[in-house]
């Protein structure tokens, strides 16, 4: 059986589809298999897929007849296809370092409990611009998992890109179907739940590039306001079935609702009617100091 399983689920990539698939094949960890799938793409995609097929490294090649309209959907398809001990989720948009793999193995090997190894990512406009990169204070780290959910992935989201991630597959049984509910925030809540099953090694390495395009999903979710119903819907979620607590639960509210406030008159009006409805509905008791920021709001909101 190989030790990773590369899924690479993709959706009208065409363009990027070779880079991506050659910065696998050209790793220097070389014990993997490549699961090759392709959600309906109404580009070029299936011909290039296609000649991928018959390499020695791919297992699976996957072709849907109907859009299954979620990434998370096909996630779960390949992941159970796939007979790895590691599953590294390479997005087709995506490519890496050569050498990611290797680290990320040896990172997760490091110990027994870890679940989850990640490095730090180039952030890269499709005219390959880097926009900003991501950065780790250590070299090296290995974090209690329960730990790095409530005081790293609270506050912001750190594995911002599922092809910066390396996991350890046998958990996923136990990971709740909720992930396949959100369109844009549905790795968010996986990673929460699978970092809270073990430790995570964190490498401060620079070894992905996460391209950002005009057809990425991320850029219409966070221009309508969808990022902020999928992320209230999950911290909810997350302390509803204990996995935070309550004080966590005001603080992730409350950082939430400081990055929506500056931008809330720009977003569609349905979105912003349902992000307040949801910023009402806290599931915890609302301490008087948010009752006062809260009705303040809602007051000029009438006027």
């Amino acid at each position: 059986m190989p030790a990773v399983s590369v899924i690479i689920p993709n959706y009208n990539h065409s363009k990027f589809l070779v880079q991506r698939i050659e910065s696998v094949l050209n790793q220097t960890f070389q014990d993997f298999e490549i699961i090759l799938m392709d959600d309906c793409s109404t580009d070029d995609s299936r011909t290039i897929l296609a000649q991928y097929s018959s390499n020695p490294k791919v297992t699976h090649t996957v072709f849907n007849e109907k859009n299954s309209g979620s990434t998370f959907k096909q996630w779960e398809k390949g992941i159970n296809l796939a007979k790895g001990d590691y599953i590294w989720l390479a997005e087709s948009d995506d490519w890496c370092d050569p050498t990611m793999l290797d680290y990320l193995v040896a990172g997760i090997r490091k110990d027994p409990e870890c679940v989850i190894s990640y490095c730090q990512s180039y952030c890269v406009r499709d005219t390959n611009q880097i926009l900003w990169v991501s950065q780790h204070n250590y070299l090296e780290e290995v974090m209690e998992g329960k730990l790095f959910a409530r005081t790293r992935m609270l506050i912001s989201n750190p594995i911002f890109n599922a092809s910066m991630v390396l996991w350890k597959r046998k958990f996923f049984p136990e990971i709740s179907e909720e992930f396949k509910n959100y369109r844009l925030s549905g790795d968010w809540i996986f990673w929460m739940e699978l970092a809270n099953r073990g430790k995570v090694h964190i490498s401060g390495r620079v070894l992905n590039y996460f391209r950002k395009h005009e057809n990425d999903v991320s850029g219409e979710a966070f221009r309508s306001g969808l990022n902020f119903i999928e992320a209230l819907k999950i911290i909810s979620s997350l302390y509803t079935r204990k996995l935070i607590s309550k004080e966590d639960c005001y603080k992730a509210f409350k950082i939430q609702y400081r990055s929506y406030y500056p931008i809330r008159k720009n977003l569609d009006t349905a979105f912003r009617e349902e992000i307040d409805r949801l910023f009402k509905r806290l599931p915890v008791p609302m301490p008087v100091y948010y009752k006062v920021l809260l009705s303040a709001y809602w007051k000029h909101l009438k006027h």
